[in-house]
């Protein structure tokens, strides 16, 4: 536990720390409910508590992979707070608990300190045990989640000093696309965004998520497991995947049960850098079944397995994350996929009971380079979900047609990302 002055030491670091770029990300500062930030290692999760502090400073934070405080014990935590009100004489109005999944046990003190109605409590965390769907058991609906990734393209361009007009000259827009490109191939983290050594950090990050967050995380012993899935994983992104496939793979070489398989594509998971996208249908528990296409939270993870980049693949990606931004606006908003007969399409996009949008994407800058296949895909599921809204997100095609009765919208990627 922190001693007196390591504390006002700490509270004082904590004050000089950088001004953070505001994210696009909003949560409520006067909340009833605890809010959860959740997302994966280096996107920027502590920087954004950082924003909210510049909000009001009337606030105490703790960081947990602080090594001050790897062995603390949750009770501790009210020590600490009441050493801070001894030494300022303020009681903090906000709790700031940064990784809070380090500490075994956190749900109960943290509930605890909630029930008091004394404190607005803000935690973050890499582990999808902190989304609300999982930790509705121990804080018994008392939380809101949100989750933050990586720099969106708004963001990077902000970062990048750059406005994106709604009116942009043909040397305008040129300078964009180009911008768009490279965040496709090296990916919105905010410290591979600012470094020249971006595949050195890129490569730190893949062996960070494979050693931390996976392997000590979750105690793993198949050491030659955890590496191929891993691999296999970042490999195949925008692509569906079949737990028993992927087994009938390994068997042979690693010897190992398909139980085994699914545990540790489950625990790959929870470290918030992978997402398994499931396909649609109208039987739910059907949704919860195998095969699903793999997502990255960021697609320059991408970099580590790659030589060339796969633009189509890619565009697909930072789709996907993009739509997965959005449901922290719409609480309703799901994002499937759906295959059917042969015919598949990129995206469903589902509020409530409804289906709202089908999205496909293709690698395509003019009309004759979008194949027949990908719109009867498209018409196909129109018809059968019943959505007439129709989407295909090109590279630099962009029209509305009407085919077969139906209105397709046909939009550039880079002006689907800025809107």
């Amino acid at each position: 536990m922190l001693k007196r002055d390591e504390i006002i030491d700490y509270y004082k670091e904590y004050e000089r720390l950088p001004k953070a770029m505001p994210r696009e990300l909003k949560v409520p500062l006067n909340s009833n409910f605890i809010i959860s930030i959740i997302g994966p290692r280096r996107a920027g999760k502590t920087y954004f508590l950082f924003s909210l502090y510049e909000k009001n400073k009337d606030a105490l934070y703790f960081n947990f992979e602080d090594s001050r405080l790897t062995d603390i014990e949750p009770k501790e935590l009210r020590g600490l707070i009441r050493t801070f009100i001894e030494i300022y004489g303020k009681k903090p109005k906000y709790l700031f608990l940064d990784e809070i999944q380090n500490i075994a046990g956190w749900e109960k003190i943290v509930r605890e300190l909630h029930d008091l109605k004394k404190y607005r409590i803000f935690i973050t965390g890499s582990s999808s045990k902190l989304l609300s769907r999982e930790i509705a058991t121990q804080l018994r609906g008392r939380s809101l989640s949100y989750i933050l990734l990586p720099f969106s393209f708004r963001e990077f361009l902000k970062f990048k000093g750059i406005k994106a007009e709604k009116l942009l000259s043909k040397d305008e827009e040129a300078r964009i696309k180009n911008l768009l490109r490279k965040y496709m191939e090296f990916g919105g983290f905010p410290d591979v965004i600012k470094s020249q050594e971006k595949i050195k950090i890129l490569k730190e990050y893949s062996d960070l998520i494979l050693f931390r967050d996976f392997v000590e995380r979750h105690k793993i012993k198949n050491l030659d497991l955890a590496r191929a899935l891993h691999m296999f994983i970042i490999q195949n992104y925008s692509k569906e995947i079949s737990v028993r496939g992927l087994f009938n793979k390994l068997k042979i070489k690693l010897h190992v049960s398909k139980d085994t398989v699914y545990e540790y594509i489950a625990n790959l998971q929870d470290t918030m850098f992978f997402f398994f996208l499931k396909k649609f249908s109208k039987k739910v528990h059907l949704r919860e079944t195998w095969p699903k296409k793999v997502y990255l939270c960021d697609t320059g993870l991408t970099k580590v397995t790659r030589f060339t980049p796969d633009w189509g693949r890619l565009m697909e990606n930072i789709i996907f994350t993009e739509l997965l931004r959005k449901t922290n606006e719409k609480p309703l908003m799901e994002i499937f996929y759906f295959k059917n007969h042969g015919s598949e399409v990129d995206f469903v996009i589902k509020e409530g009971l409804k289906v709202k949008q089908l999205i496909q994407v293709t690698y395509a800058s003019a009309r004759d380079e979008i194949g027949r296949r990908e719109i009867k895909a498209l018409l196909k599921a129109g018809k059968e979900l019943k959505c007439k809204n129709l989407l295909v997100i090109t590279w630099d095609y962009e029209d509305e047609e009407k085919i077969e009765s139906r209105k397709v919208k046909f939009l550039p990627i880079w002006k689907w990302l800025l809107t």
